[in-house]
């Protein structure tokens, strides 16, 4: 029987693994008519695509920005001009130029100094919570902790917070929106339009008065003569904050959801909160915030039997790598204390995920005080409504019930 994989299917989206387990096993690189590409589900195949930079480019959003009629392109300016400005989206050397410059401020040790910050925002959170014995966890918890500890990091006033929330869900719709998603290209250029006017803003003040934030820092930063341009700025800034929240807060949603679906490792963690590092890791492993990474065929490879040719796209499904049992004994179980290859959530090689660090801390504090603030968790009302997105894995809502 031909494997049908419908990425948008809500069955899918709800549980894509057994899905991911058959086309592992009969068609690891399957051609999908629906992506018009090549899906790759095995880790090794997945993790050597990412290392490897010359055969296989990340630049993928140039070629689409041509393809597209002049008054379309003319449209979405600015998304064109910001997005294809994002590391994420280059390659060498271009690509290692602007990770250089922004790993001199966003580097791990500037991460660990926001752990008290990440502590006391988690804690402001539960307490305005409080008693209450149903809420959303996204929209009251793992929605605003990512948005706000990052902004605190750029130095973006918190009062911006819906705005925030708002123009990233707006941009989320280019980036890991089904294409058929309606306005989506219009309210995506709209809300980056908006976004780089805001920053555009804070970066001028800045310029006039350094502050103690990580935006300044990139505002006066130079590299033996090496700087960010205008643009390069705005985008690096629009980037940190759009991927250093939205990606977090599927992360602490999915491993909350996990850990409600495997209780003795939910008491296990509740039990030993120093095992929040490795659980945190598993919890990433096991379902984790990005669904797929895209790349571009530079020159003619051969895998698995299938001829790969310049200029076809190949979906790298990394949440199908991290469940491959080729990789992982019995990868459907959650275990907090497994020993395995890192998983490959956050991508891995040149493009391993400048946040990732951020990622992890605010996953180890996080959890664990949500688990010691409630006894009692359980998930409320109808199935969750997971998000039609390739690239993002995550729930729209997440209702809880919840005893002290």
């Amino acid at each position: 029987m031909t494997l049908d994989y419908r990425p948008s299917d809500p069955a899918v989206l709800a549980d894509p693994f057994p899905l991911y387990r058959s086309m592992q096993d009969e068609d690891p690189v399957h051609w999908s008519p629906r992506l018009k590409g090549w899906v790759l589900t095995r880790y090794e195949d997945v993790k050597r695509v990412c290392l490897d930079t010359g055969a296989w480019s990340s630049d993928r959003l140039r070629p689409f920005f041509a393809s597209l009629p002049g008054a379309e392109a003319a449209r979405m300016a600015e998304l064109v001009r910001m997005l294809t400005q994002w590391m994420v989206f280059r390659d060498p050397p271009e690509h290692s130029r602007l990770r250089r410059l922004a790993s001199r401020v966003f580097h791990v040790r500037s991460i660990h100094a926001l752990r008290p910050n990440v502590e006391a925002l988690t804690a402001w959170l539960l307490e305005r919570i409080g008693e209450r014995e149903e809420f959303d966890f996204i929209a009251d918890f793992a929605g605003p902790l990512p948005a706000l500890v990052i902004m605190d990091m750029l130095g973006v006033p918190r009062g911006e917070l819906e705005r925030v929330k708002r123009l990233s869900d707006d941009m989320a719709l280019f980036i890991g929106s089904a294409r058929e998603t309606a306005g989506k290209y219009q309210r995506a250029e709209a809300a980056t339009h908006e976004m780089a006017a805001f920053f555009r803003a804070l970066i001028a003040e800045r310029r006039a008065q350094a502050r103690a934030d990580l935006l300044s820092e990139l505002a006066h930063l130079d590299d033996e003569g090496d700087r960010l341009s205008d643009d390069e700025l705005v985008a690096t800034c629009v980037l940190l904050l759009f991927a250093g929240h939205e990606t977090t807060t599927h992360h602490l949603a999915n491993g909350l959801a996990a850990l409600l679906r495997f209780p003795a490792e939910l008491e296990r963690l509740r039990a030993e909160p120093g095992l929040a590092p490795a659980a945190v890791e598993e919890l990433l492993r096991y379902d984790g915030p990005i669904g797929a990474q895209v790349r571009i065929v530079q020159r003619e490879r051969e895998l698995h039997g299938k001829t790969l040719k310049p200029g076809e796209r190949v979906f790298l499904l990394l949440n199908a790598a991290n469940r491959d049992p080729r990789a992982y004994a019995d990868p459907d179980r959650l275990d907090l204390g497994r020993n395995g290859p890192p998983h490959l959530t956050f991508g891995f090689g040149p493009h391993l995920c400048l946040g990732f660090p951020l990622a992890r801390l605010e996953g180890q504090v996080a959890l664990p005080a949500v688990l010691a603030r409630w006894r009692r968790l359980e998930t409320a009302g109808a199935p969750p409504e997971w998000l039609d997105s390739l690239v993002l894995r995550g729930m729209r809502a997440m209702p809880l019930s919840a005893r002290a």
